[in-house]
This record gives structure tokens, C-alpha cells and sequence, in this order.
């Protein structure tokens, strides 16, 4: 099997590559340029393509060859839907037997524009001929890393919705490995799968979490939108009011989800749980 991998030196997709190579895949990683070329091969691919989701003929030439690809969308892009659809499309002509794609979970909720645009893709999919697994993961843990330095030094988890509001969450590890699970066997083909941890939590509970964890008090904010976004360099533009649609949409009605019956049943085991994750980062951080 050897499987193109879309945002291999990024921050999730990273984590299906070694998922892909202890099941013996070759590994092509889709990069921008030629600065991210060592650091997909230091990442574990094989060979590198480079390619851009807006130019169709890099994407024809990155997709020659291989059996299978994994995609996952760049959040919060304008065209987010139409990049997506476009790797659809050249996975097509270009004869790709396989093609998991790691969306969102609830595609149908209009409102936020980084859910709404995985539905065209999944479409797409569906519409291909090629073998399909669409993945839905919930909120990913590892969100939780762009916060943890400023939880160690304010002893403060601030969010711009309101502190009771229900999410859940799901480990991307557990993802990477139902990924490589679709791409290196058949019993995923043709399925959509929601991905979750088990449960929901706010964040009032997020950070009595954090502070067993820790050992210390952590508190959970809960800042106006616009002050929250300038602490956190979301720039002005399409970008930043995506955030604020979607976190205004979590402050009415939280971020449903936390079955796990599927995730566990694909892994034959617990799912990794946010209290884990917690720990595992006050770990990292601390020692």
C-alpha cells in the first residue's frame, strides 16, 4: 500500500503517518514547498510530492501512483469545501483505489462554516467510485496543547462561551489509527464513522480536570469574543468570524457528541480518555 498523506508535517495528519508505517505502508507526503520536505521525511514519509489543493495539476501529479490517500481539510480556509472536493476529484482521475477523509462531526450544522464544509466533500466521495471511509472526529484533545502554556503561567482556561456549555472531545491518536485502520484493510470501506471519547464535559469540569492534574487551582475564563481572539492572534477576516459563528453556536447549545461505542468497537479498546490526556500533558509540561 502506498498512501498519499495530505498535511503530513502538520499538526494532526502528522499523527496517522506512524500509524500508516507499523502497518508497512510507503508513505507520500503532500507538502506546499520544498522548505517541508525534511520535515515530512523526518516525520516517516517515504517520498514527498509537491503539490497545492488549488492547483489541479500538482494535485493530478501527487496523486499518480499511489493506492490509497488520507485528506484532511484546512479548517477555516474561505474555500475550504472547494479544496477538498478538488483532491476528491484528482484522486478520481487518477485511478486512487482508497480514499479516507478526516472531516468534522455534524456536517449538517450550517451555522459553523468549518462543519458545513465537509458535507460537499463527503458528497464527492460518495459520488466517486473509490473506496471511502469518512471519518467524524469531535473537538480534538489536542486543541488543548495552544492553551497549556498559558494554563501553567495564569492558572486560567479561557474560552469565549459560556463555562457550562457541554463538548466533547476525542484523542487525534485514536483517529490517526482508525485512518491507517481504513487505508491498510477493508473492513472500514464504505462506512462513515462519528469518533468520539467517551462522554461530555464543560469546562468547570475541563479544569477540576487540569487541577488534579497539576496540583494547583486552575480556574476556567470566560472572555468577551473579540478580546479572547486578539489574545489569540485570530486575524481579522473570513478566519476569525468562523470562530466566532462556531463559538457562539457552542454557547447556546454546546458541542454535543461523546458516543463511543463506534470508535471503541473499531479499536477493540477504550478510546484514550480527556482526563488521560490531561495528565499526559501535565507530564510533558511539568517534568
Amino acid at each position: 500500500m502506498k498512501a498519499l498523506v495530505v498535511g503530513a508535517t502538520g499538526k494532526y495528519a502528522n499523527l496517522v503517518v506512524p500509524e500508516l508505517k507499523q502497518r508497512g505502508a510507503t508513505i507520500r507526503a503532500l507538502v506546499r514547498d520544498e522548505n517541508k520536505i525534511e520535515a515530512a521525511r523526518r516525520q516517516g514519509a517515504d517520498e514527498t510530492a509537491i503539490g497545492d489543493l488549488r492547483d489541479p495539476k500538482s494535485l493530478h501529479a501527487a496523486t499518480t501512483g499511489v493506492d490509497g490517500i488520507f485528506h484532511i481539510n484546512p479548517a477555516f480556509a474561505a474555500d475550504e469545501a472547494e479544496l477538498g472536493v478538488a483532491m476528491v476529484e484528482a484522486a478520481k482521475a487518477s485511478g486512487v483505489r482508497k480514499f479516507v477523509f478526516s472531516g468534522a462531526i455534524h456536517p449538517s450544522i450550517s451555522k459553523m462554516s468549518n462543519h458545513a464544509a465537509k458535507g460537499p466533500v463527503e458528497e464527492a466521495l460518495y459520488e466517486s467510485g473509490m473506496e471511502f471511509t469518512v471519518l467524524q472526529p469531535t473537538m480534538f484533545m489536542q486543541t488543548l496543547d495552544n492553551s497549556w502554556s498559558a494554563v501553567l503561567e495564569q492558572g486560567r482556561f479561557p474560552l469565549p462561551y459560556s463555562k457550562q456549555a457541554k463538548v466533547s472531545y476525542v484523542d487525534y491518536r485514536d483517529v490517526a489509527q482508525v485512518a491507517a485502520l481504513a487505508l491498510t484493510e477493508d473492513k472500514l470501506g464504505y462506512g462513515t464513522f462519528e469518533l468520539c471519547a467517551p462522554g461530555m464535559v464543560n469546562r468547570v469540569e475541563l479544569v477540576a480536570m487540569m487541577s488534579e492534574a497539576l496540583g494547583r487551582t486552575i480556574e476556567a475564563g470566560e472572555p468577551p469574543f473579540d478580546e479572547w481572539a486578539q489574545a489569540a492572534h485570530i486575524p481579522d477576516g473570513s478566519t476569525r468570524e468562523s470562530f466566532r459563528k462556531m463559538y457562539a453556536d457552542y454557547d447556546q447549545y454546546g458541542f454535543p457528541g461523546g458516543n463511543a461505542l463506534v470508535l471503541h468497537a473499531i479499536l477493540g479498546r477504550e478510546p484514550r480518555s480527556l482526563q488521560q490526556y490531561i495528565h499526559e500533558l501535565a507530564n510533558r509540561k511539568v517534568a
